[in-house]
């Protein structure tokens, strides 16, 4: 199942406002969702917006991909930001590891 957070729109005629849910790709725009992680008010003078960072971010390690409006949203807002960070710390420990593992290789294999 392919997860994305996307915009599921409300409110009324000419006066939208918007979910920001994480949902099966599969799903229409305003049918099921999994859980919803924040709220976008176009209509506001500075277009209001509320987000749950932690279930943003535990969506998108799990895999979850944004669409382009939800992505900038969350660019905005300093999310995208935090997330690639945060995969970046985890990339390395892995290679300052294979680093050692090198390094120690080529100690051992030498002779004299």
């Amino acid at each position: 199942m392919a997860v994305k957070l996307r915009l599921k729109r409300m409110g009324a005629k000419a006066k939208p406002f918007y979910r920001i849910v994480a949902a099966d790709s599969r799903s229409p725009r305003d049918g099921r969702f999994l859980e919803v992680v924040g709220t976008y008010d176009p209509v506001k003078d500075a277009s209001k917006v509320t987000i749950d960072e932690e279930k943003v971010l535990k969506w998108l390690n799990n895999g979850a991909l944004p669409t382009e409006t939800v992505r900038n949203i969350l660019s905005k807002q300093g999310i995208m930001k935090k997330y690639a960070e945060s995969k970046v710390s985890k990339k390395e420990p892995k290679e300052a590891v294979k680093k050692e593992v090198k390094k120690t290789t080529k100690k051992t294999t030498k002779k004299d």
